[in-house]
């Protein structure tokens, strides 16, 4: 993978405490590249060698901020722009990037590619699974641009991705969204990226499991069984997988004959926030139409979430499609809206008063349940670790409305967390433990991030081209 930037040979006496927290970040640095260069698979990222040995659509798409910064500038930004391009090499011809690229051969995983049989719809030569993950991908090329050195060869790269993000984004609208709302439902919890949340038990209680052909589970001879969704929910995932495979994995079919159809707050947010990325960045690579068209998308979208504000829960929450009634939930998917709201919305305001008063209750990051909440379970995957990549995606819509405050509150918790218990894939909010997966990638990347002298607020960047972006 190449090595770091190079730092002076000689040892560094600090002075100063700024002196100290630069030490102290080029170390973390150092250990996170040492992550990554393990997890390398040369034009691909797998999260976690034994845990998750394929290639995972969000994981990479944030792993590729940290490749941008290993090696020379140009051997990082080639290596960042490699990992996104074989991603979006595998996007279906109806626009779907899926959530697992299966590139090798092998048995530490299940569902494997053989139980997905995708052939009929996945890319020739390399199976992949059937449905999707949060598409980041957009507000990462938005920072992977304007980090870059923005030369021919950088525009032609992106230009072609950007093109790959819109015709993702299209097909959530076809897809995920068939009565035009504005606002897409997840069709499997996997796709939330949040599989356990205490956001999907009603919804996914109704998901039938009888019939189920025979598995094994394989995380949980890697990871303790109390730190990874029950049996239970496993047969449910494995259900859905079941029978959208029946469908032939015909997404015009998908949206109505699925019994678990929800509309996630934090994934919308996600989606509308990259298409803000991508009303920015399209004019700069020479798509003022890709452009003209997210603009249009994102605005229809955003009006559209407020049907998720819970003046109650002073957050948003989940909408179950099929019941159309709203989830009585606070988890974190209903603080990310913080990427999309105006500085001026007294919706933030709540949004950040949840924030603060989580920490104060559990204090190592921002849990991904509400700490006080009957639901909470501060060692069970989504129902209540903190996982750094959800972290940083609210440190970065604060950033984006003047909340450096609570920004850098949440980055410094990060901080501790990575020098008390390493690269977990998730943590203990109330005692700091490392959970699930170890030297897990996006948790080394989001180490870099960190590590980084001036984070770039969310819709602030440099340099994206002499057009005024549309307004939103």
């Amino acid at each position: 993978m190449g090595g770091g930037r190079r730092w002076p040979g000689r040892a560094i006496e600090p002075t100063s405490t700024d002196e100290i927290g630069r030490v102290v970040n080029r170390g973390l640095r150092a250990r996170a590249l040492s992550v990554l260069a393990a997890n390398d698979r040369v034009t691909y990222t797998v999260p976690s060698g034994l845990l998750y040995p394929f290639q995972w659509n969000w994981d990479s798409c944030f792993v590729a901020l940290a490749l941008q910064t290993v090696g020379s500038p140009s051997e990082g930004e080639d290596r960042a722009w490699r990992e996104l391009e074989t991603l979006t090499r595998h996007q279906w011809t109806d626009g779907m990037i899926p959530h697992i690229v299966f590139h090798t051969d092998h048995d530490g995983y299940f569902p494997g590619p053989s139980f997905w049989g995708t052939e009929c719809s996945s890319p020739a030569g390399t199976p992949t699974s059937g449905i999707t993950q949060p598409p980041v991908l957009g507000l990462v090329l938005e920072q992977l641009w304007s980090r870059s050195s923005q030369d021919d060869s950088a525009r032609l790269r992106c230009r072609a991705l950007v093109e790959a993000v819109n015709r993702w984004h299209r097909w959530f609208g076809l897809a995920r969204d068939p009565q035009a709302t504005g606002l897409v439902s997840i069709l499997h919890p996997w796709e939330a990226g949040r599989d356990n949340s205490v956001d999907f038990d009603r919804a996914l209680a109704s998901v039938p499991i009888t019939d189920l052909p025979a598995y094994e589970r394989r995380d949980t001879t890697v990871v303790a069984e109390a730190e990874r969704p029950t049996d239970d929910d496993y047969d449910r995932y494995i259900a859905l997988v079941v029978l959208f495979r029946g469908l032939g994995w015909d997404a015009a079919a998908l949206h109505d004959a699925s019994p678990f159809r929800v509309v996630d707050p934090g994934f919308n947010a996600i989606l509308l926030a990259s298409d803000r990325a991508l009303a920015r960045l399209g004019p700069a690579v020479g798509h003022p139409e890709i452009g003209d068209e997210a603009a249009r998308r994102a605005a229809i979208g955003l009006d559209a979430l407020s049907e998720l504000w819970s003046p109650d829960r002073g957050q948003f929450v989940c909408r179950d499609r099929r019941s159309n009634l709203l989830v009585d939930n606070a988890s974190i998917g209903g603080l990310l809206p913080v990427l999309v709201l105006d500085r001026d919305d007294v919706r933030l305001h709540h949004l950040c008063t949840q924030i603060e008063e989580w920490l104060q209750l559990a204090p190592f990051g921002v849990a991904s349940q509400h700490p006080a909440d009957a639901g909470f379970d501060p060692q069970r995957y989504w129902r209540g670790p903190t996982w750094l990549i959800t972290n940083h995606l609210l440190a970065m819509g604060l950033r984006r409305t003047g909340r450096d405050d609570l920004a850098d509150r949440i980055a410094g918790s990060s901080r501790s967390l990575l020098e008390r218990s390493g690269f977990a894939e998730y943590y203990d909010p109330l005692t700091g433990a490392g959970l699930g997966g170890s030297t897990f990638s996006w948790t080394a990347a989001m180490a870099i991030e960190l590590s980084m002298p001036h984070p770039s607020p969310l819709g602030e960047v440099d340099r994206l081209g002499d057009r005024e972006p549309p307004r939103l």
